[in-house]
């Protein structure tokens, strides 16, 4: 079996690594507690704990009322503890500017005005509906600032691997970090029902080192 094909996408960002954590841990707490239930109802049906002390029983009744609040606490904490992570946002080195469209990509670097260009699926390609022709480089290990929009419907802008998921509206801007933390390829596609080709908006990400960002840019 490959693992690959039913876990979580490696991640590629500490943002990414965070969420992999923390389902990871949510998990253990899920699993207990089925394995508990499962317990008690199976000593149920066998009548093995039908008893008139367990039935009528106030402490019983207050443990099961206070261990669940236990619970959702040690789950809540970290979960918005992660949130204010994901909204925080500091000294970002570029910013980039994405549009959605029906249906494809519209990319502009806000810190270089001459860079703007548009992304559409390439169908034939070697990743099916995943690849793009102009894919989006950004350097590595740099604070990069996302913002989203949208000139028509509603679209979300999303990259497993970068843990990123972002909904383009229209008439505002959303406005998310990225700090890509090793260099490749990485794809994601628009999350949103925005139409019949809703499909065959993929995103196809590019990070590459800082010295190759800097040539993209003189190149471009």
């Amino acid at each position: 079996m490959d693992w690959k094909k039913i876990s979580l996408y490696d991640s590629a960002s500490p943002i990414m690594e965070q969420l992999i954590l923390f389902h990871d841990y949510s998990m253990v707490i899920i699993s207990s507690i089925m394995s508990i239930v499962f317990y008690i109802m199976v000593k149920l049906v066998s009548n093995s704990y039908y008893t008139n002390s367990i039935v009528e029983n106030q402490l019983i009744e207050l443990v099961w009322t206070f261990i669940p609040t236990v619970i959702l606490a040690f789950i809540a904490l970290p979960s918005l503890h992660l949130l204010y992570i994901m909204d925080e946002l500091l000294n970002p080195s570029i910013t980039v500017k994405i549009i959605g469209h029906q249906w494809y990509w519209s990319y502009e670097y806000n810190d270089f005005h001459s860079i703007e260009f548009d992304s559409y699926m390439q169908p034939e390609a070697s990743f099916r509906f995943l690849e793009v022709d102009n894919s989006t480089p950004l350097p590595v290990n740099c604070q990069t600032r996302l913002i989203t929009t949208s000139l028509d419907v509603l679209h979300s802008w999303t990259v497993p691997s970068m843990g990123v998921k972002m909904d383009a509206t229209p008439g505002r801007l959303n406005q998310i970090s990225l700090f890509p933390n090793r260099t490749g390829s990485f794809y994601g596609q628009c999350s949103e029902i925005c139409g019949a080709n809703h499909s065959f908006m993929p995103i196809c990400i590019d990070v590459i080192p800082v010295s190759y960002f800097i040539t993209w840019i003189k190149n471009f």
